[in-house]
């Protein structure tokens, strides 16, 4: 009878064991990670960005260069 006894306290002991960390263990194994966001850019927002900054520059080469070209119509 006592080994009984001793098997169903065992047996309590790990069935509250189990209570308390089970929950805590499937939650750690259901957590998955997400997949990452899709990129912001596709590269045509850099395009367009470079695309500006060398017509800027082509815009003050031709108003540099005007000035010069207008002064030899002159002569």
């Amino acid at each position: 009878m006592a080994f009984f006894r001793a098997a169903s306290e065992v047996f309590a002991i790990y069935t509250f064991i189990f209570a308390i960390f089970s929950p805590a263990v499937l939650e750690a194994q259901s957590l998955s990670h997400a997949p990452a966001p899709a990129p912001s850019s596709d590269g045509t927002s850099i395009d367009q960005g470079i695309a500006y900054i060398l017509m800027l520059v082509a815009l003050v080469l031709t108003y540099l260069i005007h000035p010069f070209d207008a002064f030899s119509h002159q002569l």
